[in-house]
């Protein structure tokens, strides 16, 4: 695909038009893409503290129903009830935030903050966890949501053309 084509998959897949050019950073089977990097400014120059933004459908409604039944506030308990787990964490925390810190190229004004989801501690959102152990990080919040909610197994991409695919369906 180009850029242009993913484009215009990414903004099917999320309902809206893209507010910075993203770069798709992992992709499905299929090679829809799963999860786009997004620059610490948008176009407007918001600061924007998401470097990873999960754009599957189908891994975004399964993290959905994660985050429904509790998984942020277990994720939260595992950090703080398990040692190493809970290192490795903030070592994502950092490592989130000194990546997208590296591609902030604004030296004045306001500056995205934070690591991953935009907090320093903790877990807020596990589908900005799954999208950053998806792009590569080391996550340990994100490895265990991507053991939860795999695989990732559509039969047919979720978009084609300009639109929806009517033949995809959201498993559950």
């Amino acid at each position: 695909m180009t850029p242009t084509d993913d484009r215009m998959v990414v903004e099917v897949q999320i309902g809206r038009p893209l507010r910075a050019a993203s770069e798709v950073v992992a992709r499905c089977h299929l090679t829809m893409p799963v999860v786009v990097r997004v620059p610490p400014h948008l176009d407007d120059g918001t600061p924007f503290p998401t470097l990873y933004w999960l754009t599957c459908p189908l891994a975004v409604t399964r993290i959905g129903r994660l985050e429904g039944t509790g998984g942020v506030k277990r994720m939260e308990a595992k950090a703080m009830s398990d040692l190493e787990f809970g290192a490795r964490l903030s070592d994502a925390h950092k490592a989130y935030a000194s990546e997208r810190d590296g591609l902030t190229d604004v030296t004045d004004g306001p500056r995205p903050s934070g690591g991953v989801g935009g907090v320093e501690t903790g877990v807020k959102c596990l589908h900005a966890h799954y999208a950053h152990s998806a792009a590569g990080g080391d996550n340990p919040v994100g490895e265990l949501v991507a053991a939860w909610i795999g695989p990732l197994d559509c039969e047919v991409p979720c978009v084609v053309g300009d639109d929806m695919n009517p033949e995809w369906v959201n498993k559950p």
